[in-house]
């Protein structure tokens, strides 16, 4: 909910100050990004966009759910000890995702519904990432995957743990993020790249890898240009400690907006520079 809300409201302070990054040749989501990613890409205006996330009223109908990121680390540092490389990992995240109890799979999918302006996938090129949760394989959903875009979003955001797995054509999923937390290595060949990451500067690389650093250094090494934005200090503390709680959906999307603006800048030099 908070990286939901934070995103749009940056793409949003962005465009307030001339930046509108709507016609990006590709647009790629993971978790939380993989809902801005369809919503974005809708047709619906940015600023319609952003009511969605500030007005009660039009706020989609999110289930609560508790999370503390402390001992959810611990848990999964428990669930992949012992693994010898990256994709066990991710096999035995995903193996422990299908045993947990969590809402029931249509209640959830009923909720992310709830958040896209429209189910059809746009009539342009976007990608939203999740990981197959028996092979731990990343799987890339895409206007031409013949899935449906409600059951994709459903797949990239199931947070192992905390939301069930995705069913889509006899598999299951789980959140993209279980591969990386941007996936930024899609975008490698573009001349120019924008990363909207709703994690704090800084943070440690997941345990299977698939870092922010590590993936910013090769699109660079392949000559694209890359600006990166984190929550600064005033979006972090509106976006609060447990990001799956709707409530702070307002706070981060309006603490989002600013930073946006005040990110034009070098946001627009960055993309200037490689055109």
């Amino acid at each position: 909910m908070a990286g939901i809300a934070w995103e749009t409201g940056v793409l949003v302070g962005l465009a307030d100050a001339g930046v509108d990054l709507l016609g990006a040749d590709l647009i790629v989501g993971t978790s939380a990004g993989s809902a801005v990613t369809a919503q974005v890409s809708s047709g619906l205006p940015l600023e319609d966009l952003f009511r969605r996330q500030v007005d009660p009223a039009l706020q989609a109908r999110e289930i609560p759910a508790e999370f503390d990121l402390p001992t959810y680390v611990t848990t999964i540092a428990g669930v992949i000890a012992g693994a010898e490389d990256a994709l066990e990992m991710r096999r035995r995240v995903g193996a422990w995702a299908r045993e947990v109890p969590t809402v029931p799979e249509k209640e959830r999918q009923e909720a992310i519904a709830s958040r896209l302006p429209s189910f059809d996938w746009p009539e342009r090129p976007i990608a939203i990432v999740a990981v197959d949760a028996e092979t731990g394989e990343r799987r890339i959903f895409d206007p031409e995957s013949g899935v449906d875009l409600v059951d994709a979003v459903a797949a990239s955001c199931a947070v192992p743990g905390i939301w069930p797995p995705a069913s889509i054509d006899g598999r299951r999923y789980v959140d993209g993020g279980a591969h990386s937390n941007e996936n930024a290595d899609l975008a490698l060949g573009y001349d120019r790249v924008l990363i909207v990451s709703p994690m704090p500067a800084g943070s440690p690389v997941p345990p299977w890898g698939g870092g922010l650093g590590e993936n910013v250094e090769a699109l660079r090494h392949r000559g694209s240009t890359v600006t990166v934005i984190h929550p600064d200090e005033a979006s972090l503390a509106a976006m609060g400690t447990n990001p799956l709680d709707p409530s702070v959906r307002e706070a981060a999307a309006h603490a989002g907006r600013g930073q946006g603006r005040r990110e034009a800048d070098r946001t627009a030099d960055g993309w200037r520079s490689a055109g």
